[in-house]
């Protein structure tokens, strides 16, 4: 009996050197391999600690071989960059995040040089969005409560919006708001896409906009 009972004090004990451990090295979000680095254990331990523990709901997967502490829980922005990288926040995120779009957005949409594709975690939904690797750049680190999120800047998530609108893979947002932005900045950006006929599409939307 006291066998069983030192069995589940080193496991309880376990557990808090882990979670010790995650939240001194300030990772929100660890891949297995730096889950068994961290921890200084096998591939195998490292697996068995995975598994055992997303079950008991200390650990959520977010992707195969992605997990984060369900105590620690990571933003949805900081999700977003880590379930597909490259990537950076960008298109109707952060237009609601500079306020360009009046819409509180639910979602969190990316631009990457990957496919696109999708995720849902825990019943949010994260949406990457190819773009032409001319036009991956002029991305930042921007603090957001704490946490360093790449996140497109104001001109360009603009010109990563309207690219898949010209695209007619959006449709364009009848309350968007232009107050702000930074033209020359902007089509700066729309030039990135190498497309004429886009510029001159966005210098009409920028006409016709109020």
């Amino acid at each position: 009996m006291s066998f069983g009972k030192s069995t589940i004090y080193g496991r309880k004990m376990k557990l808090v050197n882990i979670h010790k451990k995650l939240l001194e090295s300030k990772i929100k979000i660890f891949s297995k391999l730096e889950f068994r680095r961290l921890m200084g254990i096998t591939r195998i331990s490292a697996q068995k600690l995975l598994e055992r523990y997303t079950k008991k709901g200390v650990f959520v997967r977010l992707k195969g071989g992605l997990y984060a502490l369900s105590q620690n829980y990571p933003s949805g922005y900081l999700i977003a960059n880590k379930l597909c990288e490259p990537s950076y926040l960008s298109f109707e995120t952060a237009l609601s995040y500079y306020s360009l779009i009046p819409e509180t957005v639910y979602g969190f949409t990316s631009a990457t040089t990957k496919t696109t594709r999708s995720f849902e975690v825990k019943e949010q939904l994260f949406k990457y969005h190819t773009i032409k690797r001319s036009a991956y750049t002029d991305y930042k680190l921007t603090d957001i409560a704490g946490e360093n999120i790449l996140l497109a800047e104001k001109e360009k998530a603009l010109a990563d919006y309207l690219y898949y609108v010209f695209l007619k893979k959006k449709s364009l947002n009848e309350r968007l708001r232009l107050k702000g932005v930074k033209r020359d900045k902007l089509f700066s950006y729309v030039s990135l896409y190498q497309i004429p006929n886009f510029i001159k599409w966005v210098k009409n939307v920028i006409r016709t906009t109020t």
